[in-house]
């Protein structure tokens, strides 16, 4: 059974960085054919994809954030993290670190971001 587990500051001042972690257990990030995504949901708005990285550790990132967004992976504690610089109040949300293959099988709960000064 895989799990995954975000973490990371619940606050973040504008125009500082968001760092999450993900923390997958029960499965490995280098398996084939999976991708290790991070998605976000803002107050009242639906779910939007930032960007994933794969088994290789390839990144991938929507296009509206990638100016911004980094994804990274530590295979050796099973962790992929996501870096977003410069951020807004218009970043709150709520993170959600998932794993995709055909579909989005295994999601953590989300954490909820804030930015605010």
């Amino acid at each position: 059974q895989v799990q995954l587990q975000e973490s990371g500051p619940g606050l973040v001042k504008p125009s500082q960085t968001l760092s999450l972690t993900c923390t997958v257990s029960g499965g490995s990030i280098t398996t084939n054919n999976y991708y290790w995504s991070w998605i976000r949901q803002p107050p009242t708005k639906g779910l939007e994809w930032i960007g994933a990285i794969d088994y290789f550790g390839n990144t991938y990132y929507s296009q509206s954030l990638k100016s911004r967004t980094s994804i990274s992976r530590d295979t050796s504690k099973s962790q992929f993290t996501l870096q977003m610089s410069s951020v807004t109040p218009e970043d709150t949300a709520v993170y959600y670190c998932a794993r995709s293959g055909l579909q989005y099988d295994y999601w953590g709960q989300g954490t909820q971001v804030t930015v605010s000064s």
